[in-house]
């Protein structure tokens, strides 16, 4: 705080001198009224503190993590639409917007970031001495798995790891469809489908659907027109998302619409068993 040349020269030098040894009180006070909220505390054991850049790994971190250890989360599962964690799970931590300031700030020892992480993002945290992990797209359920046995051995959780890894083998058992499959479009938000090699595919096939747009050729995230929908309609229509195609007048017309929280696709590990589960919901319904 700067104050004005002519107060200064109205205050006496033994009050100015009393003020003055206010102001480092007064800032601090101030400091902790601004301040957000602490980071947890270390935890007592030799596993190293992180913070997570990554959405995906935010979800498998805080289910495998030490108490104490995951300091921080990244700002997308602080946002309903983005999450791909329970909303309020991912509220009892704190977050970050990504910035090496913010992350440098907590003093982590790790942090997990996704295979796009900037070149200078990555330089100044490992300036700073702090690992950088860095996991991509999982494409499959052994894609899903592999990602949170090599985040369990890199954070010191093996143990953790194993017990929601044999968690997701077993739900991905038990939801197996033994029944004849349902022609099925996965149609996601700007008119695109789950087409083979991804982990949708993979989710529609366990869950009792036949792909009707790979059958026809349409690779992952190729755009589908509501058009050619229309002209050749699957036995099941899956939305996922909030496309105006998604509502017209035309598909209530013949058309079995089922909806399928965007969530849920975001990525693999822990949501695993949620997708199964609403997709195996949609299948019993479709008959």
């Amino acid at each position: 705080m700067i104050l004005p040349s002519s107060s200064l020269r109205r205050r006496p030098e033994s009050s100015l001198r009393r003020w003055l040894l206010w102001i480092p009180a007064f800032a601090g006070m101030m400091l902790v009224g601004c301040r957000r909220a602490d980071p947890p505390s270390r935890t007592e054991t030799e596993h190293p503190t992180i913070v997570s850049l990554n959405p995906c790994a935010d979800a498998i971190l805080a289910e495998i993590a030490q108490p104490g250890q995951l300091l921080a989360i990244s700002h997308y599962s602080h946002d309903p639409e983005a999450a791909s964690m329970p909303l309020d799970e991912a509220l009892a931590y704190n977050a970050t917007g990504g910035t090496a300031e913010e992350v440098l700030a907590l003093a982590p020892d790790m942090v997990v970031a996704d295979s796009f992480l900037a070149p200078s993002t990555r330089r100044a945290l490992e300036q700073a001495g702090i690992a950088v992990e860095t996991i991509g797209i999982a494409s499959s359920l052994e894609d899903s798995l592999s990602q949170i046995e090599a985040l369990g051995k890199a954070t010191g959780n093996e143990g953790r790891a194993d017990v929601l890894s044999n968690r997701i083998a077993e739900s991905w058992e038990a939801q197996q469809w033994h029944g004849e499959r349902a022609s099925a479009v996965l149609w996601q938000q700007g008119g695109i489908v789950a087409g083979e090699g991804s982990l949708a595919h993979e989710l529609l096939a366990q869950a009792g659907f036949a792909s009707h747009s790979a059958a026809r050729g349409l690779g992952q995230g190729a755009y589908l027109p509501l058009e050619e929908v229309l002209a050749d309609p699957p036995q099941v229509v899956i939305t996922a998302g909030d496309e105006r195609a998604f509502a017209h007048p035309a598909m209530a017309d013949g058309v079995a619409q089922y909806e399928l929280s965007s969530s849920l696709l975001y990525c693999g590990g822990p949501t695993i068993p949620r997708a199964l589960e609403r997709l195996t919901q949609i299948r019993r319904a479709a008959g």
